[in-house]
């Protein structure tokens, strides 16, 4: 008899939602290439630009400041160069600084030589050591170059939310760039790239109900802008060439519409995980939960079983039917401990199981999730019994 899935794995890829689905099934409905001046092409354009400023809504940007691209590693890898342009003036960055917890697309310095990004520690609960961060901007010598700083907005895997603005005021007071990746916030937190004082946001679709393959880099301006990772074609202004993918852009500006309207229901959805939280303390007492003392997404619990590694755990709920994630998705079926449970000073190297819910979560999936955690509980018990 086939197991009812329950899907507890948002930070890892949401659902696609209805909406995002109508438009992507609309756009392929249209056979012209944007960049055509014929009406179907004209139709075709008009749905991106719709996109656009639906993109541009989730932090309060000008539209005409969105760059599409094929997700968020290609806009980090987009952003995070030593070459760049000011208008036609060429422009230099030569450092890059970034947390010890970010995602490895960001941690891994894009197309810096490694020799020129700085990994700034945190805390224990994962937030960044800030005054680390102004003193590492304060050596920076900027004859040879600007500094840049790409942080995360909150983490994938803990859930954990950075001191955006003040990261951000801190690159800007160097004269740097600031570069929020925002993928885990979007819909979750409220953004506002004037107030946060960033230069460039990242987002990618399908982490808000989107389809995959589609992200942006949202700019506070365009006049400062990166050389290219993707040349050719004219388009997105220049700055990412190649012909758009109207149906997952489409289902991107669908999904951001709805990620937008979800800021109002965070307060539910953290009620939400504060039940899931608070079941994994009631059958397991000694739990670990990591980041509960800093602020969090109102969506993700990362929490260890002593005794029990993480993967032996997930391995196990899934066969009971569970979808959930032992840290991030993009570094499954890599041997070794969390790279953010190192930065966070734990050692146990046991790992840690992570519940990241979204707005259609509700009481079947926590009666779900309490029976098979219940399960492996007891089973974990008979094994040290018997041990």
């Amino acid at each position: 008899m086939a197991v009812t899935r329950t899907y507890l794995d948002y930070n890892a890829s949401a659902p696609l939602l209805p909406a995002a689905r109508r438009a992507m099934l609309a756009a392929l409905e249209i056979d012209a290439n944007p960049s055509s001046v014929h009406a179907d092409g004209r139709d075709a354009r008009r749905m991106i630009e719709d996109a656009r400023r639906d993109v541009a809504a989730l932090c309060a940007a000008k539209p005409e400041h969105v760059v599409f691209t094929s997700g968020a590693t290609e806009a980090a890898s987009t952003l995070l160069t030593p070459d760049w342009r000011m208008g036609r003036a060429p422009l230099r960055v030569s450092r890059l600084h970034v947390s010890a917890t970010d995602h490895p697309c960001i941690r891994g310095g894009g197309r810096f030589p490694a020799d020129m990004v700085e990994t700034i520690g945190v805390d224990a609960n994962g937030v960044i050591d800030l005054a680390a961060l102004e003193a590492a901007l304060a050596r920076h010598d900027r004859q040879g170059g600007l500094p840049m700083v790409a942080v995360h907005a909150a983490n994938n895997e803990t859930g954990v939310v950075q001191p955006m603005r003040e990261i951000a005021r801190a690159a800007k007071a160097a004269g740097g760039i600031a570069v929020i990746d925002a993928v885990q916030a979007a819909g979750r937190v409220s953004l506002d790239i004037s107030e946060l004082c960033a230069d460039f946001l990242i987002f990618s679709s399908h982490k808000i109900g989107g389809p995959k393959g589609a992200g942006a880099i949202v700019g506070a301006s365009d006049l400062m802008m990166p050389v290219p990772l993707v040349s050719g074609g004219g388009q997105e202004k220049g700055h990412r060439a190649g012909t758009e993918n109207l149906a997952a852009i489409a289902g991107f500006g669908a999904a951001a519409r709805e990620a937008l309207a979800a800021l109002e229901e965070a307060g539910r959805v953290a009620s939400t995980r504060a039940v899931f939280e608070d079941a994994v303390k009631e059958l397991v007492p000694d739990a670990e939960i990591y980041g509960a003392d800093a602020e969090r997404l109102c969506n993700t619990v990362f929490f260890a079983i002593p005794g029990l590694k993480a993967e032996t755990a997930q391995i196990a709920l899934d066969l009971a039917g569970i979808s959930l994630s032992a840290g991030s998705a993009c570094s499954s079926g890599k041997v070794g401990p969390s790279h953010v449970l190192k930065a966070m000073g734990v050692v146990d190297g046991m790992g840690a199981l992570r519940v990241s819910i979204g707005r259609d979560t509700g009481e079947a999936e926590l009666s779900a999730f309490r029976e098979a955690l219940a399960g492996l509980v007891a089973r974990r018990a008979t094994r040290t019994s018997a041990a």
